[in-house]
């Protein structure tokens, strides 16, 4: 039995929770608190579509089925060996009061709440988790201790998975088998085993050759650029992800990327050029609020008001459409599906709960969704469906999420070495050398 004063108290706030509904669960054997500003503010979002709502909701379920038999003000043990307990805690007064010191909103009610249990726990340290930098700097201004929720976090970002590796003075014979015979024994080239779907550059004095490793036939393959609806890949990365996106025995890609490595385009590019093999396709992207207004702040009926959010969808699909001549049969194929909805455009919300059998699934700007959002999405697909994620886990917009928690960190992190799956890092701008200039230079 661990030492009763090294038990620590975690006080969990709203952001928390409806980041992982099943955060209390995750401190082993320390106790958990909860304020009850938390659970007013989680009423607040029990009614909607969106992830939060359903995290919101779920949670609300697990409290009442924990308290069923209990008053919530008593420490309530939490189910599983080795767990700590849980109470809500309810407003007392506080010498030291935050309200009066930043005003009167919730969050300053919460510190009151998590002071109060420093009170009241003198010998256990007392910490406050919450996803919101802002508020973890006024508790440390309470002197309270306050941490971010750890449970999920990439600890070394700089060196997430990459999907491939570039390998210098191979063996010229070796560069020459994989051309003429398309395969070769991966021993023959690398010490050990590579990741499932690994990808290479493969260079020996005079030329180079792409291959990646099929851990189904336990071979490195050579990997030809291939043209997907008019769009040829400018690298030999954007031809690693063009290799997994047309691959039918890889049914979840993921490609991360800054802004103009061409993620989005070869996506919906290798989608076009399947679209024999799929019942639909869906390009889909998270709506973040502008200034983290609700989206009823905008002017307009529905459509208009998401439109800005679709616009960067729309134009890869209209670059795609115009590498062909308007009285062309692509130029009109790609305008057919749209106007037969074989092709939908749409915000992530409107997916989910649907079926997700059939179709490609292209999920954009994956880096603002939570893992537990990414997990959803994946465990909804059916039979022959094929998901893949695009984005920049350096370029978010949600308030609670860094390059350390969102979902597409996440994923890159837990699904490598998979036998369906593949992941490709973009590293070089296509979209022009003025693109290029703001990455690299601004």
């Amino acid at each position: 039995m661990p030492n009763p004063k090294a038990i620590k108290v975690f006080v969990l706030d709203t952001s928390v929770i409806l980041y992982d509904h099943s955060a209390i669960q995750n401190f082993q054997e320390h106790d958990v608190a909860i304020p009850i500003t938390v659970l007013e503010e989680l009423d607040n979002f029990k009614k909607g579509n969106d992830i939060k709502n359903f995290e919101a909701r779920e949670f609300i379920r697990f409290i009442d089925k924990l308290s069923a038999e209990h008053k919530l003000q008593e420490w309530l043990p939490l189910n599983g060996k080795n767990k700590g307990k849980f109470k809500v805690l309810m407003h007392t007064p506080s010498a030291l009061d935050a309200v009066e010191i930043f005003g009167d909103k919730n969050d300053h009610h919460i510190l009151n709440s998590a002071l109060q249990m420093q009170r009241e726990r003198p010998d256990n340290k007392v910490v406050l988790v919450t996803k919101d930098i802002n508020l973890r700097l006024k508790a440390r201004a309470l002197n309270l201790v306050s941490e971010d929720y750890e449970t999920g976090k990439i600890q070394d970002v700089a060196g997430l998975y990459t999907g491939n590796d570039t390998l210098e003075e191979v063996p010229a014979e070796l560069v020459n088998d994989l051309y003429e015979k398309g395969h070769c024994e991966p021993g023959k080239v690398l010490e050990a085993v590579p990741k499932d779907n690994h990808y290479f550059v493969l260079k020996s004095f005079k030329s180079s050759v792409l291959a990646y490793y099929n851990s189904a036939e336990q071979l490195l393959e050579r990997v030809d650029k291939i043209t997907a609806f008019g769009v040829k890949p400018r690298n030999a990365e954007q031809a690693f992800a063009l290799h997994a996106l047309t691959n039918p025995s890889i049914k979840l890609v993921s490609i991360q990327g800054v802004a103009g490595t061409g993620k989005t385009l070869l996506a919906l590019a290798s989608a076009l050029e399947q679209r024999r093999e799929y019942k639909q396709i869906y390009l889909a992207r998270p709506v973040v609020p502008l200034s983290n207004k609700d989206i009823g702040y905008l002017p307009g009926d529905i459509k208009s008001k998401l439109n800005p959010y679709m616009e960067p969808l729309w134009d890869n699909l209209k670059y795609i459409q115009n590498q062909f001549a308007e009285s062309s049969k692509e130029f009109q194929k790609i305008r057919d599906m749209v106007d037969l909805e074989k092709l939908v455009i749409t915000p992530l919300a409107y997916i989910r709960g649907r079926s997700l059998s059939n179709i490609i699934f292209i999920v954009d700007e994956a880096q603002n969704l939570t893992p537990h959002e990414v997990k959803t999405i994946i465990s909804r697909a059916g039979e022959n469906t094929k998901i893949i994620f695009t984005g920049d886990i350096y370029q978010i917009d949600t308030p609670y999420l860094d390059s350390q928690s969102n979902g597409l960190s996440y994923l890159i992190d837990r699904a490598k070495n998979h036998p369906l799956y593949a992941h490709i890092t973009l590293l070089k701008g296509e979209r022009s050398e003025l693109a290029n200039l703001a990455n690299e230079l601004l």
